[in-house]
């Protein structure tokens, strides 16, 4: 049995090693008044900040965080009002700030006492710390803001803290800002005053205790909404002038979230005030801070009749996620960075929950399977992490943000809720909140929590799928004594199946729900193999009811069967596809009999199924070459069941199927549509415009383009840039710069990566290089080329043959996102010159997901040769 590892509470060990990156804990801080000046013009700020602390242990030093900062003084004022002046030093290595006092035999004393600092930084251009981002207006002309994204360990860059999510403390900011600047932070402002010189001194309320990372201010030429109330709370929404028409969505949405969460935790709101600020430049999709939570600008300015369903939800999922922080993440806090998995899990989780009650129709639990796909495989790869493990610098925290915290933290967490129940699950919530209010946690506090509201063993439960890496593929066997159910650790790997869990060092306790016609079989699989006396895998349509489970089935002829007859939910049914997809990848079925399999769902119509078939028949496409079209086809062979892949057999057996689901709903929009019926019809239109090169959709989609259904309009935009050329080039990249709403511009620029002509992608690059594309879209851009079949190989030439320019220019968190894209450069050729160049130019920050990446493009390789030989 894997027991759970050791967590070192800074707070109370003082251990520290030289070379852990903790801060000692002889002194811990209470409270800041921070006061900042940014100059917008020159890109540069001053500063000052008085920290209350208490001195735990007498010492000669204290030692905090700062970054890229200039001290201008120090001062140290112990409780007697005797003050001292330390000898200063900062180790930019390091990013730690020595105050040194050497002339008290005895170090100072224990008690309170405060220290005096004044400084100065730079508004850098890297998206982190205290930077700048720009717009321009209507007219041309170019602004400058100034903001702040901290998390991880960035609050350092804008002033001297004890940058770790243990030192929570109290904050009181003021910001100095121009007279024409709107200014605003974690609170409501308290007091303002005139200078001399014409500038604002504006003072914010007292936070409440938090951690570094979420302390939050913008500065510049931006506008508030109107605010609206909820339950004596404002929320408003911060964005650039002539944006306000944009912001009614985001706030609808925030406010139902608001009231869910308040009523979800039982817990008010934690501050005073939230403001949901558009930020032009941001390098990830949205920022927790407490009442000042920044957002993509794409993520919160939105026009309801223009944006795309999939916008929709994206930008709902995102701001239901930032709200459910301010209790988990803000209110409690995870004690170190291993326990991250606290705050984003719970709030993927409490997002879709949140998400589903806003818009029912929406179906948001079924949309998340695709999510959970996502993570299924990641999580089957040897380079794989558990969901938690051990963190020591920040490089390590920085890679923690990834799929496995999230969307595997949230499916694991949902297979809890539903074996636990709803609100036996919302009662352990509660307690956890409750608890440790205005504290830090780690896991065992949750686990603790749920066990005082379930009377079960949730911690025996969940430590392996939270401190293990993989997940299992279950087995069904009919014998004469019974239905033996194994389990064992699925692996996308062919090589890697070996051992009943396949180097896991204990068996996963399954909640198994497995559902006959009129009867559910419900218990704990805590072992390899378990025989059920009496029963045989004809008694069952589904071994994971709901698809609530974190794990694979090899999925038996009846569950198709049900699958294809409609009898299984959505989710279900697309747990069915995407079980039988995976064991295709691995080789433990044929590319051909998934084929089959997936041409059987003819008369399928739900979206989330549908998109996990267009998922996988897309990547089938994509082996379909020149080798495997020279197969001969056998006379008796129908184009609809074909048994050999080749290219015009497989073009029209996926023509066939999608073009059968489209006439049922119809290529035009019809007034009863519901919002997945029209997201269901980008899908096929699009399936039908790329993998099967349908002429009569590639026509239409020129028109279509312009259609009024936003969604629509997508899909054949992504047709048309997939099989345009120059004229259809041009004219998407100049919708995309003249858009006056973010949605238009991000889906138009996005498009630019999917033309086929490596002339026009390098037209794109130059723009990623020169600066015209954003920092924040230029990596994402880039991994979506890589990924294009005709052009992925040149991309990839281009950024190793620039990598230095875009490591300094890209914000590093989205390295390894750009990185993602080589898991399609599949060739023998392109897998020895990815690895060979990433070997002699590693990503720290990123290693971990470096290396999946890499695994998977092998995975992908192989996967191509067999489908080729076959």
């Amino acid at each position: 049995m894997t027991n759970e590892p050791m967590i070192d509470d800074p707070m109370t060990d003082n251990s520290i090693t030289e070379n852990d990156p903790r801060l000692p804990t002889q002194v811990v801080p209470s409270h800041y008044q921070l006061e900042l000046e940014p100059d917008l013009a020159s890109a540069t700020f001053c500063g000052a900040v008085i920290i209350d602390i208490d001195i735990l242990e007498p010492t000669n030093e204290i030692v905090c965080n700062a970054a890229e900062l200039e001290i201008k003084s120090a001062s140290i004022l112990l409780a007697n009002d005797n003050r001292l002046t330390p000898d200063v030093w900062l180790d930019q290595q390091s990013d730690r700030l020595h105050l040194k006092v050497e002339h008290i035999g005895n170090g100072l004393p224990t008690g309170p006492a405060r220290i005096e600092l004044t400084f100065s930084g730079i508004l850098n251009d890297q998206l982190r710390g205290f930077y700048r981002s720009t717009y321009q207006d209507d007219n041309g002309a170019e602004h400058t803001i100034a903001t702040t994204q901290f998390q991880s360990t960035d609050a350092r860059r804008a002033f001297p803290c004890w940058d770790e999510p243990a030192y929570k403390s109290t904050f009181t900011t003021t910001l100095v800002v121009a007279k024409e600047h709107l200014a605003v932070s974690n609170t409501a402002p308290t007091k303002e005053s005139r200078l001399s010189d014409g500038r604002r001194r504006i003072t914010f309320a007292k936070t409440i205790p938090m951690s570094t990372y979420l302390v939050a201010f913008v500065v510049g030429p931006l506008e508030l909404s109107d605010p609206i109330d909820v339950a004596g709370v404002e929320v408003r929404v911060v964005h650039r002038p002539g944006q306000g028409h944009l912001t009614s969505f985001a706030l609808d949405v925030a406010a139902h979230a608001l009231r869910w969460f308040t009523d979800y935790y039982a817990i008010p709101y934690p501050s005073d005030k939230i403001d949901l600020v558009a930020i032009p430049d941001f390098a990830s999709g949205a920022m927790e801070n407490l009442g000042c939570i920044t957002f993509r600008e794409v993520l919160l300015l939105i026009d309801p009749d223009k944006a795309t369903q999939t916008e929709l939800e994206n930008a709902a999922a995102v701001i239901t996620h930032e709200l459910a922080h301010m209790w988990f993440g803000d209110l409690v806090t995870m004690r170190w960075w291993e326990g991250i998995w606290l705050n984003e899990a719970f709030a993927t989780f409490m997002e879709i929950s949140c998400s589903d009650a806003y818009r029912p129709e929406w179906q948001m639990w079924t949309t998340f399977c695709r999510g959970r796909a996502a993570a299924f495989a990641t999580d089957a790869l040897k380079a794989t992490r558990p969901i938690e493990y051990p963190v020591i610098t920040a490089a390590d925290a920085e890679g923690m943000f990834d799929i496995l915290t999230y969307e595997k933290g949230a499916a694991v967490l949902r297979m809890l809720e539903q074996h636990l129940g709803a609100e036996v699950f919302r009662a352990g919530v509660r307690h956890y909140l409750s608890t440790h209010a205005y504290a830090n946690t780690d896991t065992s506090d949750l686990w603790d929590s749920m066990e005082a509201a379930s009377s079960e063993n949730v911690r025996e439960i969940m430590e392996a799928w939270i401190y293990q890496r993989g997940y299992p593929l279950l087995e069904l066997t009919d014998t004469p004594h019974g239905l033996v159910v194994s389990q064992k650790r699925f692996m996308l790997d062919p090589h890697a199946h070996s051992a009943p869990t396949n180097g896991a060092s204990q068996p996963w306790v399954v909640p198994l729900r497995a559902r006959g016609q009129s009867s559910e079989l419900r218990l704990l699989l805590d072992s390899p193999t378990l025989t059920l006396s009496g029963c045989s895998t004809a008694d069952f349509v589904t071994f994971n009811t709901g698809a609530y489970g974190f794990f694979r089935v090899r999925p038996s002829a009846k569950t198709v069967a049900a699958a294809v007859a409609g009898e299984l939910t959505p989710s279900e049914r697309h747990t069915v596809i995407d079980d039988s997809w995976a064991l295709t990848v691995a080789g433990e079925t044929s590319a051909q009999e998934f084929l089959e399999t997936a041409l059987q769902f003819v008369n399928e119509t739900d979206l989330t199924v549908w998109q996990a078939l267009a998922g996988s028949l897309t990547h089938l496409g994509r082996l379909v070459d020149k080798q495997v079209a020279n197969n001969k086809v056998a006379d008796n062979e129908s184009p609809n069941t074909p048994n050999a892949l080749s290219a015009d057999n497989f073009t029209s057996a996926v023509a066939a199927l999608a073009n059968g689901a489209l006439q049922r709903i119809g290529l035009e929009p019809q007034p009863n549509d519901n919002d997945r019926v029209r997201q269901l019809r980008a899908t096929l239109v699009t399936l039908l415009g790329t993998v099967a090169a349908d002429p009569k959709i590639i026509a239409a989609s020129s028109q279509l383009r312009d259609h009024d259904d936003a969604t629509l309009a997508t899909a054949a935009l992504a047709v048309v840039a997939h099989n345009g050329g120059r004229s259809q080039f041009d004219e998407i990249r100049a919708v995309s710069q003249k858009a006056t709403d973010p949605q238009t511009e991000q889906r138009n620029l996005r498009a630019l990566a999917d033309f086929r002509d490596t002339v026009l992608i390098d037209e794109m690059l130059e723009a990623i290089k020169s600066g015209e594309v954003r920092t924040q879209d230029g990596p994402y851009w880039i991994r979506r080329a890589l990924t294009n079949q005709a052009v992925g190989g040149h991309v990839w030439e281009f950024a190793a043959s620039n990598w230095e320019l875009l490591n300094a220019r890209f914000p590093s968190n989205s390295v390894a996102r750009m990185l993602e894209g080589i898991v399609m450069l599949d060739t023998s050729d392109q897998v020895a010159t990815v690895s060979e160049f990433l070997a002699m130019h590693p990503v720290p920050q990123a290693s971990k997901q470096v290396t999946q990446h890499l695994e998977r493009q092998r995975i992908n390789a192989a996967f191509r040769l067999r489908v080729a030989t076959s």
